[in-house]
């Protein structure tokens, strides 16, 4: 478990600093192309983003919660069993209890959303609770919880960050090459340059959407292979999640699923279409398949 966890961080790191490498680079090649406009779009960009960003940072839990339809906070009276499960996982976990809610769908999922340990809050959905055994609802609550203790959603906050970079920087690029490209000279081996720069930068602007997506898709990937690793050391024993996600593999998908949050969750809540063909390509989470096996080689 301890392997499969160092691995996992080592992988993220990986891949945060690709993605910081072409924010760099796509940068760079704005002002190759137009030096005349400065580092000026390059810093309104980044000031943007993470204006857009700190709005979600502090008010995004509320918003995720609002769009799956989640009730609550739960009161311990109010469902003694899941508060239990949780109050208790919480305690072995050394971390403060979150706020629990519940979201009345038959589906089997969840999710957990905050910025930190101290603001954190977890979502269930009323068939995980009702369809699955004590040990394997114990390992699901376990993910979310390790979610929250690896500030996975810190994290994703900070790539959402350069997405929105990337995003606005993609624009500009694209829109400054429709409108201002013609009045650059095409004299001489500068001109050379500047059109074979154009022509890359064109094809950039179209791709690194694209790419920016698919970086952040993978990073999302990495840290439920963590939150799992984490969720079995904490319970000690893999095979109660495992099991789990086996269920969560032939549910129905959620009624009030959004593209905004499908990554919060433990599986994507589109349900097994959104886990096959080309769709597998842009889903928010690694196969179920992969993760229960790699959770059975824990054991």
């Amino acid at each position: 478990m301890y392997s499969q966890i160092d691995s996992n961080k080592r992988k993220t790191v990986l891949l945060m600093i690709i993605f910081i490498a072409f924010i760099i680079g796509l940068a760079w090649l704005f002002t190759r192309i137009y030096p005349e406009y400065g580092y000026g779009p390059i810093v309104i960009a980044i000031v943007l983003a993470i204006l857009m960003s700190s709005v979600s940072y502090f008010s995004g839990d509320k918003v995720a919660l609002a769009t799956a339809g989640a009730k609550g906070p739960l009161e311990k009276n109010d469902n003694p069993y899941v508060y239990r499960l949780v109050e208790n996982l919480c305690i072995t976990a050394g971390m403060p209890m979150p706020k629990v809610y519940i979201i009345q769908d038959d589906a089997l999922n969840g999710f957990a959303t905050g910025r930190d340990p101290k603001h954190a809050s977890i979502a269930l959905t009323q068939g995980i609770i009702n369809r699955l055994e004590n040990e394997e609802l114990e390992g699901v609550i376990a993910h979310e919880l390790s979610h929250i203790k690896n500030y996975d959603i810190r994290l994703m906050m900070i790539v959402i960050v350069l997405v929105g970079i990337i995003a606005l920087l993609a624009d500009w690029l694209m829109r400054i090459q429709w409108y201002g490209g013609g009045r650059k000279k095409s004299s001489g081996s500068g001109g050379n340059l500047g059109a074979i720069l154009m022509i890359v930068g064109i094809i950039l602007a179209i791709l690194s959407p694209l790419i920016a997506e698919l970086i952040k898709l993978a990073i999302s990937r990495k840290r439920e292979f963590l939150a799992d690793a984490n969720g079995a050391l904490l319970t000690r024993y893999p095979e109660g999640l495992a099991r789990a996600l086996e269920k969560i593999a032939r549910s129905e998908p959620l009624k009030r699923a959004s593209n905004a949050t499908a990554h919060l969750y433990i599986t994507n809540p589109f349900g097994a279409k959104a886990r096959s063909g080309i769709k597998k390509l842009f889903s928010t989470h690694p196969a179920l398949a992969e993760r229960i096996v790699a959770l059975r080689q824990m054991a």
